[in-house]
């Protein structure tokens, strides 16, 4: 079937709107008719080639929300009508050890993501950033009632990649956590860390948001660039948690942790990130990195997340604004994640 969708003709290049072919529901294949889809920095990364040469046209977008508009004749699981969901990623080989423990995310025959990748099936994914999308059945998620559709978007991306590291290091009462960068992904790390039950700490550039951050859950903010900061907060965390996309120092966060501590990048930097032995050694610490998760942990965090009444702070626009968001991101001017209205597409 031929959809409408906006997609980046080649690298660096705005999007614009074009029609692309969705192939035939299968058997096990749902038809989502999508309602919203949220804009991640992976996107821009994606578009610009940031992480290398990309199968342009590319369609960006891996927060996806929708209503099912068919199903095939092996699906059970979803039926016409429901509400769902569609995260950063559409297949894996589903035999795999990996596979099998339910982290698709780290597939050893390499996960399908939903855009600007290789399918099973020969053909080149392609993402929300469209009226609709055929995905396999059992990378659908369910979204819950009680979750406003265009705020339950980037739970799919930002609300995943941050709540499975704090899911599998064991963020809870008692512990110490802290959070650096206050955007797309930390807004919603914030929110999940405190439903949690964590003490939670913001570690920003600048005071600029600590309103937002309080707001947001965070019982203590302090900016970053302030050298005090660092030797004020020496030891003190169980975790941090880094969301940003650029280079930081590592070895200056690592040295806050506390013995045992670790410090896990969910962020996806363009350059390398440095890190001296003695910052590891030095207190039994450890540096981690974590990606996604899988699609039972992403029902879950869904899950909790509609039980918490947890949801992103959205800024909702049309699809021919895309360009001007993708700037505005670039330059820290939203709080805290775009979000397409895809009815405006056609």
């Amino acid at each position: 079937m031929r959809v409408t969708a906006y997609a980046a003709p080649a690298a660096g290049q705005p999007l614009a709107k074009t029609t692309i072919e969705r192939r035939d529901v299968g058997a096990n294949d749902v038809l989502i008719d999508i309602q919203y889809a949220g804009i991640c920095h992976s996107d821009i990364h994606t578009v610009n080639g940031d992480w290398g040469p990309q199968p342009f046209p590319v369609v960006p977008g891996h927060e996806i929300v929708g209503v099912v508009a068919e199903v095939g004749s092996d699906v059970t699981r979803h039926q016409v009508g429901d509400r769902v969901g569609v995260g950063c990623m559409v297949n894996s080989c589903g035999e795999c050890v990996n596979c099998r423990n339910g982290d698709e995310q780290y597939c050893l025959d390499g996960m399908v993501g939903t855009y600007a990748v290789t399918d099973r099936d020969g053909t080149t994914t392609q993402g929300g950033y469209s009226t609709h999308v055929v995905v396999d059945a059992d990378y659908v998620l369910s979204v819950p009632d009680g979750l406003d559709p265009a705020a339950a978007a980037p739970l799919l991306c930002a609300g995943i990649t941050t709540y499975a590291p704090l899911r599998h290091w064991n963020a809870g009462p008692g512990k110490l956590v802290a959070v650096v960068g206050l955007g797309g992904l930390g807004h919603m790390a914030v929110k999940i860390a405190h439903a949690l039950g964590a003490e939670v700490t913001v570690l920003s550039q600048s005071l600029k948001k600590q309103e937002d951050g309080l707001r947001l859950g965070a019982d203590e903010y302090f900016a970053t660039s302030d050298p005090e900061t660092f030797e004020q907060l020496a030891g003190r965390f169980d975790l941090i948690v880094n969301t940003v996309s650029a280079a930081i120092d590592v070895n200056a966060y690592l040295r806050l942790l506390a013995v045992d501590g670790t410090l896990v990048n969910v962020g996806a930097p363009a350059d390398p990130l440095p890190v001296h032995a003695m910052s590891l050694i030095g207190g039994r610490r450890s540096f981690a990195g974590s990606m996604i998760g899988g699609i039972a942990l992403t029902q879950e965090m869904l899950d909790f997340c509609a039980e918490h009444g947890l949801g992103a702070e959205v800024e909702v626009i049309a699809a021919d604004q895309v360009n001007e968001a993708y700037e505005r991101v670039l330059a820290s001017d939203v709080r805290y994640r775009f979000v397409i209205d895809t009815s405006t597409i056609d």
